[in-house]
């Protein structure tokens, strides 16, 4: 197909660059051919719709990778998920990684710790050896600051010959084995402490609770240590623990009586009956250690 002269023209291709237009441009009053021109519209309105739903098919593909990606990251698997980000669990309930268990053990009790009383309040328990010497070693004791010299020791299983006044009706009233006796003394005072033995301490308890003001030990006296305590007025204490009763006589070597202003006396019979306490005490501590170390 011509139009006017000049031989055949080249057909416009809208995409060619360059390309001749479909009316002549050579000033002619010959006019445009508008089919043409509609359809070279339609067919670039065409691609530029190609072009978009290409590229729209690419975001969603991009999307999707992305969605993928995280969906692996937080569970830590290798699959691929295209779900949407509506669908993923929340935080809280994406599993995490948690540390091993910790081991478990069955659980156990202790036994009881033993009780040194136990172990002194009875015969068929209290085994240890005992002796004066034993119960009250070395040649001194230091209560505090208070430094005692020992003097004569004594042992006997005629519990009323080792007492005086009430005492030795009530130790054999109630069945006192045995009778160990130490004096001691400082400043011209002395002290004698009596250990009465029973076979239990229900009997130790009562002879305790018979004995009176006139119920006390009989002083010891020798070896250095002058008599004390026959004639004049003393001061007496009794106790008991476990299956012993213990009994404290204090006074002057002198023979002078005792009095309330006489502090000191006080304090030695004192310190010597809080002596003879833990000196069982320390027996039956002794004897419960090596049982549970059995």
């Amino acid at each position: 197909m011509s139009y006017g002269q000049g031989g055949p023209q080249s057909q416009w291709d809208p995409w060619k660059p360059h390309s001749q237009q479909p009316w002549n441009s050579g000033g002619t009053d010959q006019t445009p051919d508008w089919a043409a021109l509609a359809e070279a519209s339609e067919a670039r309105n065409k691609r530029r719709r190609l072009l978009f739903i290409g590229g729209g098919a690419l975001a969603t593909v991009a999307v999707g990778t992305a969605v993928a990606v995280a969906v692996v990251s937080a569970n830590g698997n290798s699959q691929a998920s295209n779900n949407p980000t509506s669908q993923l669990p929340a935080t809280a309930g994406i599993p995490s990684e948690s540390a091993p268990p910790a081991p478990s053990f069955a659980p156990t009790s202790a036994p009881p710790p033993l009780d040194p009383k136990d172990f002194v309040a009875s015969k068929a328990k209290d085994t240890a050896p005992l002796s004066a010497t034993g119960l009250f070693p070395g040649t001194q004791l230091t209560m505090g600051e208070t430094v005692y010299r020992k003097g004569p020791t004594a042992d006997t299983s005629s519990c009323a010959t080792a007492a005086a006044g009430t005492l030795p009706g009530v130790l054999t009233a109630n069945g006192c084995t045995r009778m160990l006796r130490v004096t001691y003394t400082k400043d011209g005072m002395a002290v004698t402490v009596g250990v009465a033995v029973f076979d239990t301490e229900a009997q130790a308890a009562r002879a305790k609770q018979q004995a009176d003001s006139k119920s006390i030990v009989e002083s010891l006296s020798g070896g250095g240590v002058q008599a004390f305590c026959n004639a004049a007025v003393c001061r007496s204490t009794t106790n008991s623990y476990g299956r012993y009763a213990y009994f404290t006589l204090a006074g002057f070597t002198n023979g002078n009586d005792v009095t309330t202003k006489d502090t000191a006396v006080f304090a030695i019979g004192d310190d010597l009956a809080e002596f003879a306490f833990r000196q069982i005490r320390r027996r039956g501590e002794a004897q419960a250690s090596a049982a549970a170390n059995e």
